[in-house]
């Protein structure tokens, strides 16, 4: 998926960046604390699995914490093992983070 369609929005009431595809919500879950963002559960619907939305949510969401400048730590599985599939992004974690 051309994570460049993807329309992903910071549902603030509701603590995740959301999607929504054929009318399916797509989201990463997060709690902030000070200027650290904690990333906790990505849900993707099963109707939609297996496309690569996981994967383009997630480095929507990646780029949306850096435009912001938060320091990141992940404790959903799903963002950890992208992050380690593309270490690029580790630069966003927060100081003693490691994955």
């Amino acid at each position: 998926m051309d994570t460049k369609q993807l329309v992903v929005t910071d549902n603030v009431n509701a603590r995740q960046f959301e999607t929504r595809i054929n009318g399916q919500l797509a989201k990463v879950e997060y709690m902030m604390g000070g200027n650290k963002i904690f990333l906790t559960h990505t849900e993707i619907p099963p109707a939609l699995e297996g496309q690569g939305i996981a994967a383009a949510l997630v480095e929507k969401v990646l780029e949306m914490v850096e435009e912001r400048k938060l320091k990141m730590v992940p404790l959903c599985p799903y963002v950890t093992t992208y992050l380690r599939k593309h270490p690029e992004w580790k630069r966003l974690l927060a100081h003693g983070i490691n994955v």
